[in-house]
């Protein structure tokens, strides 16, 4: 299955979300920035108010593309033990990137909202929406940032390597993805338009939900 982007993603998820999930006292969180696109469709679908949930990944020092771990909204930190083995990463320079990664966490959340409060989680079933998952390290600072707070904890996906369906599948209240290839390079490969998501996009469509009824 490929999409044509992550608006056609989103539509697709919505619509087996609305088949296989029930929805009492939800909302639908984006993960920035290509989540969210997929996260309004879904939102807009399912008549649910939509949020953006930061999470940001902790890159080597000089290999910034690989992930030493991430960090979420909150101040939830996941570790990838095995990389910070291999590039015998120290404490200082560890603490060094996560508080840098937590200050943007902070001004692009300010930068999305534009003036709007961040939504309640408490008590609340989370629809944690992205555009794929590879390695899902993200998205478990992500479910770990959100289960103190939220009644429940939906993931959902359009794609996602089979290993990482499997992980995040037992973290989570329910796990859904519309394609779980055992083959799995990039989650742009099952995309045909891929182009990054923009900042101005991500606030165009949270000021967008904000707009709409919700039923």
């Amino acid at each position: 299955m490929i999409f044509a982007d992550r608006r056609d993603a989103g539509r697709g998820l919505a619509q087996a979300l609305r088949e296989r999930a029930t929805f009492e006292n939800a909302l639908v969180l984006g993960l920035p920035r290509g989540g969210v696109p997929v996260a309004y469709e879904v939102a807009c679908d399912l008549h649910l108010p939509l949020d953006v949930f930061m999470v940001r990944k902790l890159g080597v020092p000089g290999e910034e593309e690989l992930a030493m771990g991430a960090v979420a909204s909150g101040g939830i930190v996941v570790l990838n033990e095995q990389v910070l083995r291999l590039f015998s990463i120290r404490q200082e320079t560890l603490d060094a990137v996560i508080a840098r990664e937590l200050q943007e966490i902070a001004r692009r959340e300010s930068l999305y909202r534009s003036g709007h409060p961040p939504a309640d989680l408490r008590g609340r079933t989370c629809i944690l929406i992205d555009d794929g998952l590879a390695t899902g390290a993200t998205r478990r600072a992500a479910i770990r940032a959100l289960r103190p707070v939220a009644a429940r904890i939906i993931a959902a996906v359009p794609v996602a390597a089979a290993s990482t369906c499997e992980q995040i599948g037992r973290e989570v209240d329910q796990f859904l993805s519309l394609q779980c290839p055992e083959s799995f390079c990039a989650v742009g490969e099952f995309y045909r338009n891929f182009e990054p998501t923009t900042d101005d996009e991500v606030r165009h469509l949270l000021a967008a939900s904000h707009e709409r009824p919700i039923a």
